[in-house]
């Protein structure tokens, strides 16, 4: 075993646990980020976000990275766009220019916050597989490789399936009975041009009763397509994703009688689809306070994906940062203090995503969606 030299040891190397160590780290403070992937570009990271003035802005600005972050920024991507299962255009709002909700990809984002930091702040391919209490505030971290390390200030940044929210909670995720498949479309212009019209500048939701096709124009003409289905786990247990073919034959059935520029979002994918089911934790997660311990993000609070996620993980970060710094020599007070302020946070924001599901796949869809953009909403 080693004993962790820093006075903060975060699992988990996502948008939230970078922060958390940038901010930390412009405050004066080490930290040690532990994260599974053997580096930083093991794997893809996502596609856009679009990151909110409350939240990932102001997180942003605490990291001191508010002009690297414009510089990120890709214009015109904020244009929104609703369309109904024929491809009729119900909404369409162009990019206004106003940067309240700027659209970033993911990993540009990450590798900005990675870039910020000291050297060997992250250690990477540490896969954490469990921790157990030493008593005194104290926790110990096992690792896959064998190794483990105590320390003294435990964050889990982990995401869904944190390894520590279990010092803290006996919640797990529960599947949300909806699930999104997976996708892109690359050079979209010249290749897929009826879909990259269809899409338009930014982003495109299609929609009708428990289903849809939402899609987003990425950098280089990539179009980012996730399929959302109303539908357990069983029904996609018999979809063979081992047949990329096969799969995407059995999904775009799900829309028959869809826009073809519609269907041409899941047809003429350059990538096999990749499902991904959705879970959340109960709304209003919270736990009693636990000496030397506490979670940010997925790990705290995961939901209804909403556009939310990232932004309040990356607050959290920063939020529970300051703290640590305005109360340097109590470190549990700083910990209460930050976990009084996300719990009702965290509470709201999944109670939105459940709201935003509802207008998305419920039965008044598509229309009820647009008129939430249109203030007609209730």
């Amino acid at each position: 075993m080693t004993t962790d030299p820093t006075p903060v040891t975060i699992i988990g190397a996502g948008l939230g646990g970078l922060t958390l160590a940038r901010v930390l780290h412009v405050h004066g403070i080490p930290a040690a980020v532990y994260e599974a992937e053997p580096s930083p570009a093991s794997r893809a990271q996502g596609g856009m976000l679009d990151i909110h003035q409350r939240t990932g802005q102001r997180a942003l600005a605490a990291a001191g990275l508010t002009e690297e972050f414009r510089a990120l920024i890709l214009e015109g991507h904020e244009a929104t766009r609703i369309m109904d299962r024929g491809g009729t255009v119900l909404l369409d709002e162009p990019d206004d220019g106003s940067h309240r909700r700027p659209e970033v990809q993911r990993g540009e984002l990450r590798r900005l916050l990675l870039e910020s930091l000291p050297p060997g702040t992250v250690h990477w391919g540490r896969k954490a597989t469990g921790v157990r209490p030493l008593g005194a505030g104290r926790h110990e971290v096992a690792f896959a490789d064998g190794g483990t390390v105590e320390t003294g200030l435990l964050v889990g940044a982990d995401g869904a399936w944190s390894r520590v929210r279990p010092l803290l909670s006996d919640a797990r995720p529960g599947y949300l009975g909806r699930s999104y498949v997976e996708c892109y479309l690359f050079d979209s212009d010249s290749r897929h041009p009826a879909a990259a019209k269809a899409v338009g500048a930014g982003s495109l939701t299609a929609l009708a009763p428990g289903k849809g096709i939402q899609a987003h124009r990425e950098a280089d003409g990539r179009l980012h397509t996730y399929v959302a289905l109303s539908r357990d786990l069983d029904w996609f247990a018999g979809v063979d994703f081992t047949d990329p073919a096969a799969a995407t034959a059995r999904i775009v059935r799900e829309f028959d009688g869809w826009a073809p520029e519609l269907t041409a979002l899941i047809t003429e994918a350059d990538t096999a689809p990749v499902l991904r089911p959705l879970h959340a934790l109960p709304t209003g997660h919270r736990w009693e306070r636990v000496p030397g311990v506490t979670l940010i993000g997925d790990a705290a609070h995961l939901s209804a994906p909403n556009g939310e996620g990232a932004n309040l993980a990356m607050y959290d970060g920063a939020e529970l940062a300051e703290a640590l710094a305005a109360h340097s020599d109590a470190p549990e007070r700083a910990l209460a203090e930050y976990e009084r302020a996300m719990f009702p946070r965290s509470a709201k924001a999944a109670a939105d995503g459940t709201e935003l599901h509802d207008l998305m796949f419920g039965s008044a869809a598509p229309e009820s969606l647009v008129a939430m953009f249109t203030g007609q909403a209730g």
